[in-house]
């Protein structure tokens, strides 16, 4: 298995439809950069966001998560309140190949700053909107900007297909399209 460079990127997504919308190129004014990378693609969050308040004193179970623990907001600068998280969905629909795995990283720029992006592996052939948790370990609240980057996906590429992929299993958040809270 190799991590797989831009031009392999590009490629997969102009012919095969990896990555949509696609920013063939790093973006990077006056904005946290997004777009392809040396060995990766930086993906944007979109402007909506379930952010997590304990007004109900609930407990956070991932087996029975309280839709009413969360608080949708939609805009374009998401505030995360002190020691919490919030739900997002990346701007970025993927298509995971047979023979592809990824592991998805938060951005140093919002890791400098105390906000952790937390984002599962997409196994081969899953596709859908990526659903992130992003944390703000912090004392103060957090600014997070959307349509702008804030997690680095690293493709690595098998010299063979997987036996049985993510849509084999049909797994629970295969196509997801919005904002989706665990299942089981």
């Amino acid at each position: 298995m190799s991590i797989r460079p831009d031009h392999w990127i590009r490629r997969m997504c102009l012919e095969h439809g990896m990555i949509e919308p696609f920013e063939e190129k790093q973006v990077r004014s006056g904005a946290i950069s997004y777009g392809v990378s040396s060995y990766g693609y930086d993906l944007r969050i979109a402007d909506e966001f379930k952010i997590f308040t304990n007004v109900n004193s609930t407990i956070v179970d991932p087996k029975h998560m309280d839709p009413a623990s969360m608080v949708d907001f939609k805009g374009p600068v998401a505030l995360i309140p002190p020691n919490s998280f919030a739900l997002g969905r990346s701007v970025e629909y993927f298509r995971i190949p047979r023979n592809v795995m990824t592991v998805c990283l938060g951005k140093s720029t919002y890791a400098r700053c105390g906000i952790i992006t937390n984002v599962t592996p997409f196994e081969p052939e899953w596709e859908g909107f990526v659903t992130l948790e992003i944390s703000n370990t912090t004392p103060l609240p957090a600014r997070v900007y959307a349509n702008e980057g804030i997690a680095q996906v690293l493709f690595f590429e098998s010299d063979s297909p997987c036996e049985v992929s993510y849509k084999d299993k049909a797994g629970k958040y295969q196509a997801q399209r919005g904002i989706t809270l665990p299942r089981l």
